[in-house]
């Protein structure tokens, strides 16, 4: 019986040690459509399973912050990479922006409302009695692009209190897409993949800061990490960030 039970047990040490390896990384809900095929590729090949978790980047920050074991964190904006490197809580040798995206105004797809973004354009009588979604300018990447741009363009204190402030930017989607509110600001990849939604125009790029998503691996996660932010870097996964609408960055 002794003997059985050995070799029982060195039986499913082999087997635990054969388990395949897994990365768990975290990234900002705008992300979601693309990475799952991005690390479905690299897993094909790699042969190293990758978990994703999304949220808004400053919710998955603040949980890295607190211990949370992600092996690669992946932001809508620099501000988010920067407060952990600040913390060091990244490995900075492996820090990137990966893409960039554009910012949009939407509508629900059977809306008839047209708006032309410019200088002082009417946005809040334009809304009517209706308010506007978007991320929560004090946390969420795509809030904080948005209140940049309306300052910018002149409009920010007729319409600042009449925010719907999601926790991410999927979520200010989903308001616009259930015709909860006439109108919101997100990224032109996430207007890409929901058909309930429509694009009334897209900001001037030079209304806010770029948008960027840096990718790095946390402080003492696995060394796939590191290759896995290689791969989304490079050529292979670039027909994939680009399908799904995201721009490539100048060299």
């Amino acid at each position: 019986m002794a003997l059985c039970a050995a070799v029982f047990l060195q039986t499913a040490a082999m087997a635990g040690e054969r388990k395949p390896p897994e990365l768990l990384v975290f990234a900002a809900a705008s992300l979601t459509n693309v990475l799952n095929e991005l690390s479905s590729a690299w897993s094909a090949t790699s042969g190293v399973h990758v978990r994703t978790s999304f949220a808004a980047s400053s919710v998955l920050a603040r949980q890295i912050e607190a211990g949370g074991k992600a092996d690669a964190f992946i932001s809508a904006d620099q501000e988010w990479m920067d407060y952990l490197q600040s913390r060091n809580l990244i490995d900075k040798a492996t820090r990137r922006s990966l893409v960039g995206n554009r910012l949009v105004l939407i509508a629900p797809a059977d809306s008839k409302l047209e708006l032309t973004i410019a200088p002082g354009f009417d946005l809040a009588g334009t809304l009517g009695k209706g308010r506007l979604a978007t991320g929560d300018p004090d946390t969420v990447p795509v809030g904080r692009y948005a209140r940049s741009a309306l300052i910018t363009l002149g409009v920010w204190d007729g319409i600042q209190d009449r925010l719907v402030r999601a926790d991410n930017v999927r979520s200010a989607m989903t308001f616009v897409a259930l015709g909860e509110v006439p109108l919101g600001i997100v990224y032109a990849t996430d207007a890409k993949v929901d058909s309930r939604v429509r694009i009334v125009d897209t900001f001037p790029e030079n209304t806010h800061p770029p948008i960027t998503y840096p990718g790095a691996a946390i402080k003492g996660s696995r060394g796939e990490a590191r290759e896995f932010l290689e791969f989304l870097a490079g050529p292979r996964a670039s027909d994939i960030w680009v399908k799904y609408g995201f721009l490539e960055l100048k060299k």
